[in-house]
């Protein structure tokens, strides 16, 4: 069973995902040691480098009695052009699951076609699910449950704009994004969302109208990994929607701001508001410690 977008599993899925975290977050917290995965091993391939999601997925898998092998871009075959359907196939004989942040979609995707063991989409260019999951996990936890919820993303629609639509049209909440025009979310995922929603999925160009009955504010930066050379350009058309004490004034008072890290203090939010009482940015990269020994179980084990 692979993991490549939030798409291949139902509400209930999903939800279970996010319940065996908490069980999980709690028992740690009590003392409790885990040793389910053990005797298992993981292997993380990252093309794009990262701090949280590979010590995350790392400190899961150690936590749950695992074993973890990490190969970056330039330790694979991936650098050297070998087909994907090949490492997909020798690395099955080698690890218990596969763990890919990568940039393309379609790595993924092939690679999960040929493995015969479970793929993880640790990111992609359109996908981040296991950030949502720990990002819902957050909500959860602040707020009570989800489907009571109106989340509101600000900026890019990047691959955790379309994370948030998927789960939106799959666990029932609200969600309105505020984005720039010409940088809206991904038109088949937006649209295929949509038909199947129970609560609305908005695309507006207006932060304040975003955030005005929102329970939660989310934001992220506003030039990813690979788009350096648009930096500039995107802080100039993007800087209307930096999320600051007056754009949090047009929210409700107990309105909470999340925020997956790293972030660009003073771009996208100011380091008022991610220092300040309403953000639960600390909380939010903790949760994907737990979130990522939950799916690593289920998927490990299945």
């Amino acid at each position: 069973m692979h993991l490549t977008s939030l798409w291949n599993f139902n509400k209930a899925h999903l939800a279970a995902y996010i319940e065996r975290a908490i069980i999980l977050k709690r028992e740690a917290t009590a003392g409790v040691r885990h040793d389910t995965l053990a005797g298992k091993i993981v292997g993380l391939v990252f093309e794009k480098p990262s701090t949280r999601t590979r010590v995350s997925f790392e400190a899961a898998m150690y936590g749950m009695g695992g074993q973890v092998i990490y190969l970056s871009g330039r330790d694979t075959q991936l650098a050297r052009n070998e087909p994907l359907k090949d490492m997909a196939r020798v690395m099955s004989r080698y690890v218990n699951g596969l763990v890919i942040r990568t940039f393309g979609q379609e790595v993924v995707d092939e690679l999960a076609r040929y493995a015969t063991v479970p793929v993880i989409n640790a990111l992609t260019d359109l996908h981040h699910p296991c950030q949502i999951l720990s990002d819902i996990m957050t909500v959860i936890e602040k707020k009570g449950k989800i489907e009571e919820q109106h989340i509101a993303w600000i900026g890019d629609g990047n691959n955790m704009a379309n994370s948030w639509i998927q789960a939106a049209s799959r666990l029932g909440f609200a969600l309105t994004l505020a984005c720039p025009e010409g940088y809206d979310p991904d038109p088949a995922i937006l649209a295929a969302a949509q038909a199947e929603a129970e609560r609305p999925i908005v695309v507006l160009r207006d932060p304040i109208a975003a955030v005005k009955d929102a329970d939660v504010i989310n934001v992220d930066v506003w030039a990813s990994m690979g788009q350096e050379d648009e930096a500039a350009a995107r802080i100039a058309i993007f800087r209307p929607y930096q999320v600051n004490a007056a754009l949090l004034k047009q929210a409700k008072p107990e309105t909470i701001v999340l925020h997956c890290l790293p972030a660009h203090r003073d771009e996208e939010i100011t380091d008022e508001v991610l220092e300040g009482p309403q953000s639960v940015a600390w909380d939010q990269a903790e949760n994907k410690l737990h979130i990522h020994k939950a799916i690593l179980e289920k998927h490990l084990l299945s």
